[in-house]
């Protein structure tokens, strides 16, 4: 009998800084960036608390060249992906360790601009829908 197991991450979050996009030697899109989520709560002295937690997320193909054009710092988005753990020898042979979400789907979840950037501007190079020929 197989058993079944999943691996689905879903993250509320805001961007810490703009994504970085790049191409891998093979010409694939990568982006990496850095949402924070929040919690907050109240201790036993009724005190309120908070708590920020960042999380490392990777986009490929298409859906990075998305999150570079629409995504920069404080934008509020929904992430769904998996996790990943992968590691690497250092330049002094010690093993490290970093665990990311690599990303599936991506929602916008605020109507957040660049100051002075119109959306249209962001996604420029967005070829315009072709116009019907009516006959």
């Amino acid at each position: 009998m197989a058993t079944r197991s999943l691996n689905k991450v879903m993250l509320i979050g805001n961007l810490t800084k703009d994504p970085e996009l790049k191409y891998t030697s093979q010409g694939t899109a990568v982006v990496n960036m850095t949402i924070a989520t929040n919690r907050s709560w109240k201790n036993a002295k009724g005190e309120a608390q908070d708590e920020a937690t960042f999380h490392r997320i990777v986009a490929w193909q298409k859906l990075a060249e998305i999150c570079s054009k629409l995504l920069f710092k404080g934008r509020k988005v929904y992430i769904e992906g998996r996790l990943v753990t992968r590691s690497w020898d250092d330049e002094h042979g010690n093993k490290k360790y970093v665990t990311e979400i690599v990303a599936n789907e991506l929602l916008l979840l605020d109507s957040k601009r660049k100051e002075g950037v119109k959306l249209t501007e962001q996604v420029a190079d967005t070829p315009p829908e072709p116009e019907k020929e009516v006959i």
